[in-house]
């Protein structure tokens, strides 16, 4: 079976090569082989952000160096618009390096603010413009909030998407935005005109930048998500789930009470592992049994929190999502499920002794104990 090629590795010398006959063929004056040997002398040991970064310099080393005659170059090559609402990354990846060149010259020019901001929007219905309006959004918040605002309302989903995405605070491969971690409300303010939003694809967007906020401010999005559910259509109550996912798995008994999940009454609940020794890289099988013993039936939220071995004497924990569901009174309910012990990007898992706790609605009703083992 063929090794799944690294992101990092699409930017390459063949997209160096891609990017420089492009730019050649509206600019005749770019210096093609200059361009694509200086991304190849220095791309090989570098990470992804360290590589699309590379790419950027490279652009500006070759492009004309005043800023709003390379920005109008690089609107010549950006090609079609995505189809739909997604492939921004596995159809519009090329274009990252040219993002970036905004992002990392763009805010030194802001006598040219308008024409960045009408390239991004140009950029984001064919690539992304997350990253690349972040650092407009540290040194000119205002002037960037109210350009967002008004793609709050564009025709176009990855326009609006834009709004949201580059705004989240802590927005996964990106700097953060230490002014909106302090104070949410500007960004509140502007998911306001999302919240009802037709495309999927948004609305994910919107529900992320509520739950990086959550992180800094659970009162104000659960007053956020109480005063939506009151204006709610058939869309809001997954939005919120999704915005609400961390208060939720930490049991915030406001995040529960939102979607009707109260302390289990006469829950009886039996967890059996499949095995108390699990090899690193192997998978834990585990059975889950619910009785509802009440005469009531009971609306359930059900995790499993993993408590890990670290990789000095710290441990950790974290909660996995399973189901919701509805349990009569007098019925049970039995998920049988598997927890891999496999390196991921986001985790990384050491030998040593482990619990596995479950928990219905917030509240932990079993646990076993077993010890991961090394290969």
């Amino acid at each position: 079976m063929d090794t799944p090629r690294a992101f990092k590795d699409y930017f390459d010398v063949p997209l160096a090569e891609r990017l420089a006959r492009d730019l050649q063929a509206v600019y005749p004056a770019f210096a093609r082989a200059a361009f694509v040997q200086q991304v190849q002398d220095q791309i090989a040991p570098l990470e992804l952000k360290a590589r699309v970064a590379a790419f950027a310099v490279a652009l500006q080393a070759h492009l004309p160096p005043d800023y709003s005659t390379a920005l109008a170059i690089l609107s010549q090559i950006l090609g079609d618009e995505l189809p739909d609402e997604q492939g921004m990354f596995d159809l519009g990846y090329h274009l990252m390096p040219v993002a970036a060149f905004v992002e990392q010259y763009g805010p030194a020019h802001p006598a040219d603010f308008a024409q960045s901001l009408t390239f991004l929007h140009a950029l984001t219905r064919r690539h992304t413009a997350e990253f690349a309006l972040r650092p407009f959004l540290h040194h000119a918040p205002a002037a960037t909030l109210a350009v967002l605002h008004e793609w709050a309302q564009d025709s176009n989903a990855h326009v609006r998407r834009a709004a949201s995405e580059s705004t989240r605070p802590r927005l996964p491969w990106a700097t953060q935005l230490p002014a909106f971690i302090a104070d949410p409300a500007p960004v509140l303010a502007l998911l306001e005109c999302l919240q009802h939003d037709p495309s999927p694809y948004v609305r994910k967007s919107v529900a992320n930048n509520l739950n990086d906020i959550a992180r800094d401010h659970p009162q104000q999005v659960l007053d956020t998500a109480a005063r939506w559910l009151q204006h709610a259509n058939q869309d809001t109550p997954a939005l919120l789930r999704h915005a609400l996912r961390g208060l939720l798995k930490r049991g915030d008994p406001a995040a529960l009470a939102l979607f009707a999940y109260a302390p289990p009454s006469q829950i009886r609940c039996t967890l059996t592992l499949g095995s108390e020794q699990v090899p690193l890289g192997a998978s834990l099988p585990f059975t889950i049994t619910l009785h509802n013993l009440s005469e009531h039936a009971q609306p359930v939220l059900l995790d499993y929190r993993l408590h890990m071995a670290g990789a000095g004497s710290a441990p950790r924990s974290k909660v996995f999502k399973l189901r919701s569901l509805t349990l009569a009174a007098g019925a049970q309910h039995t998920l049988t499920h598997q927890h891999p012990f496999r390196v991921v990007t986001v985790r990384r898992y050491y030998a040593g002794p482990h619990r596995l706790e479950v928990q219905v609605n917030g509240v932990v009703l079993a646990h076993a104990d077993f010890t991961v083992t090394a290969p």
